[in-house]
């Protein structure tokens, strides 16, 4: 079954003062998700990646284009009902506290009464806040903001997670958390979306993952499958060696300065 099924998704942006700017942020894009993957969206800043995932969250309407949720179409509120989302920035309101706001996020997911407590407990137990629970959330640093706002996503034990940098103001030992909080919601059974800049966080966690630049999905597959690809040509900078020695390592001399050259090598 797929989680998310997305066709031909475009979304226009109108910029300047009069609006009469355009600037294309999606370009004719197609996402199959299978339900239970942990599927990695990857690419350069301004590649469409964040857009993507709010036409999803059908925060931002897409120009063109279609996309479902478990069969149902993103427009009709049941596609969001068992989805859990963690922002870019995230700005919970900051004069709760992390208990609070947990709390207010599971009723919003609709746990019953009498698992309420036990499981906002639970939760930020997983997440490593367990001892800060109870103190506002302005007092806390950047990545115990990001820590709170990923319990309030798995409060509601999701069937979806859509993750825009997670691990974004994390030291190390929070990124392995969040790691492994995904490896868990794996096992459960769980879909998650995960964007991020950090490409050993997607070696690590991702079944599979769609290459996006500019608007478009460049290459889909396992990490295996893209690790795999060979490069056509390899630059290499190089000083102190003569242009007479060049040709023997079959390259070719692109550009040189002083004793600083530029050879593209062929491959092997």
């Amino acid at each position: 079954m797929l989680a998310i099924s997305a066709e031909g998704l475009e979304k226009t942006y109108r910029i300047g003062f009069f609006r009469q700017q355009t600037v294309k942020a999606l370009r004719g894009l197609n996402l199959n998700i299978d339900a239970g993957q942990v599927y990695g969206l990857i690419g350069p800043n301004g590649a469409g990646k964040s857009t993507t995932l709010k036409i999803l969250l059908n925060l931002v309407r897409a120009s063109a284009g279609s996309a479902r949720i478990f069969g149902v179409d993103i427009v009709d509120r049941a596609a969001r009902q068992g989805l859990g989302f963690v922002a870019e920035n995230p700005a919970p309101y900051e004069y709760l506290s992390g208990r609070e706001f947990v709390t207010f996020s599971a009723k919003l997911c609709g746990v019953p009464s009498s698992e309420l407590t036990r499981r906002v407990g639970e939760t930020l137990e997983r997440v490593g806040l367990e001892r800060a629970a109870d103190l506002r959330i302005r007092r806390y640093s950047k990545g115990m903001t990001q820590r709170v706002v990923l319990a309030s996503a798995l409060v509601g034990r999701p069937r979806l997670m859509v993750l825009d940098e997670p691990t974004s103001g994390l030291d190390p030992i929070g990124r392995r958390l969040v790691r492994d909080l995904i490896f868990e919601e794996r096992k459960r059974g769980t879909t998650i979306v995960f964007c991020t800049h950090i490409i050993s966080d997607v070696e690590a966690v991702c079944d599979r993952l769609s290459v996006l630049v500019a608007g478009q999905c460049v290459k889909e597959g396992t990490v295996t499958e893209l690790l795999s690809g060979q490069a056509p040509r390899l630059e290499l900078m190089v000083e102190g060696v003569s242009t007479e020695q060049i040709p023997r390592w079959n390259g070719t001399l692109v550009s040189t300065s002083s004793a600083r050259h530029i050879v593209h090598l062929s491959e092997a």
